[in-house]
């Protein structure tokens, strides 16, 4: 098992996922609760049978997966909604992440979360580190990746602590709004950092 958790977070499009990509190049062992989401959905899963029983199969692609886009426009006009989903997904979540941490052997493990804070997962957190951009450029990024309107990108924006509240939590923050070769020094520094932790 690892000695410590590291809670990385941002907003959406803040860079999170390259971000971790750095510290996995150190060894570090990484759990990505979006990618932990998406294995509570997956055909087959528990998470996809209720999600299906509640909203009906027009939340289903052709290949029987889930349509997210539609899951997205539907939880972010109706809070009701987005209550129940989350109400359903996160204790299925946050078993298999927990499970994923104690498995870990690296010197330290990252939890990845972009709700890390909202959610309470900082508690299973050590340290927490937050990715940050400005808004305008979590709205770019996010469009052009996503491929969602501007309106959408703020409504997620809107639905997620706002960024002075985060960087006020946090244990450290890293600045993402610059040269990759930047960030990449930086998060040399924090890992070099991290070790002495142990």
């Amino acid at each position: 098992m690892a000695n410590w958790v590291l809670g990385l977070t941002g907003g959406i499009g803040s860079g999170k996922s390259a971000v971790s990509a750095m510290f996995e190049e150190f060894g570090i062992q990484v759990v990505d609760a979006d990618i932990v989401a998406r294995e509570a959905v997956e055909p087959g899963s528990l998470g996809l049978k209720k999600i299906t029983e509640h909203f009906g199969d027009e939340i289903l692609t052709s290949n029987g997966s889930l349509d997210r886009a539609k899951l997205r426009a539907i939880i972010f006009a109706d809070e009701s909604q987005k209550q129940w989903l989350n109400n359903l997904l996160h204790p299925l979540i946050r078993e298999s992440m927990l499970a994923q941490l104690q498995q870990a052997t690296s010197q330290y493990v990252i939890l990845v979360a972009p709700l890390l804070f909202e959610n309470g997962l900082d508690q299973f957190c050590d340290h927490t580190l937050l990715i940050d951009v400005p808004v305008e450029v979590q709205i770019t990024r996010t469009t052009a990746r996503d491929n969602i309107s501007v309106e959408l990108a703020k409504q997620i924006i809107a639905s997620q602590m706002p960024r002075a509240d985060k960087q006020q939590k946090a244990t450290d923050t890293l600045d993402n709004n610059r040269l990759l070769s930047e960030v990449k020094i930086d998060v040399q520094k924090l890992h070099e950092k991290y070790l002495t932790l142990i």
